[in-house]
């Protein structure tokens, strides 16, 4: 099952692992493999990208970030083929990027000799990043009754789903939410009114997506692979640029034209 129904699929720039995935979770199906044990192997994939990293082998490391990419994607998958939703995978999902997302930064800032101001700076910008694209994002599932497991406002630990320990939910999501309730407070502030739109254009999901992270994990692989990574902790403070800029789009240009898809 598809996150969104199929009248509001769009082009997602961010999600290219995801037929790899898909693929993968298909052979990991009918086997004892659960959704939270590939989170935990991307988790093993991005720490082997920063090892080989760390010792300047940036091909091979540029090849694990991609792979870390298609497991983030392949553990979403599996859990809709064993029909297996899980607030705890979703939270241990997203502590986990955020988590890598600060190592893979602080790996960048040591073999590029920059330093830590800039790297928190654009840690902080691909973080909030990351949050303009998931806070649409889900509001469109949300609003089109597509996959719910994520919610607009993450302001209380769910009711816990079938097999799972509320006790052990609510501890996931107290970790995710120290982790992440300034970034989402400060996109709820930015565009307040957004839940109440129209569903939002593919093509402006489209172009929002080139701030998930499976396209910013593409970029640093990219640029690292092309031994440019002297230039990742400035490109993506540059980059943060573009939150305004979509913002504004979502406040003036959809709020205009609503779901007109041009």
């Amino acid at each position: 099952m598809a996150k969104l129904p199929k009248k509001y699929q769009f082009l997602d720039l961010s999600d290219y692992g995801r037929p790899a995935g898909r693929w993968i979770a298909k052979q990991l199906q009918n086997t004892d493999i659960t959704p939270i044990h590939v989170t935990t192997m991307f988790i093993i994939a991005g720490l082997i990208a920063i090892v080989f990293m760390l010792n300047e082998y940036n091909i091979i490391a540029s090849f694990f970030i991609i792979l870390k990419s298609i497991l983030d994607a392949t553990d979403g998958e599996l859990s809709r083929l064993k029909n297996m939703p899980s607030y705890i995978g979703r939270y241990y999902d997203s502590i986990a990027d955020i988590s890598l997302n600060f190592c893979f930064l602080l790996a960048f800032c040591y073999i590029s000799d920059s330093s830590i101001i800039y790297m928190l700076i654009a840690f902080f910008g691909i973080q909030l990043q990351g949050t303009v694209y998931n806070y649409y994002y889900v509001i469109l599932r949300n609003s089109v009754k597509g996959d719910s497991t994520s919610r607009v406002f993450e302001d209380s630990a769910p009711k816990a789903l079938k097999g799972e320990s509320q006790h052990m939910v609510n501890i996931f999501y107290k970790i995710y939410d120290i982790l992440y309730i300034s970034f989402d407070k400060i996109m709820y502030h930015m565009d307040k009114n957004a839940r109440d739109s129209q569903p939002f254009p593919k093509w402006f999901m489209t172009i929002v997506s080139i701030y998930g992270l499976g396209f910013q994990l593409l970029i640093m692989a990219l640029m690292l692979a092309f031994n440019l990574h002297n230039y990742v902790i400035p490109f993506f403070i540059i980059y943060s640029v573009f939150i305004v800029v979509f913002v504004g789009m979502r406040k003036t240009i959809i709020k205009s034209f609503g779901n007109k898809d041009f």
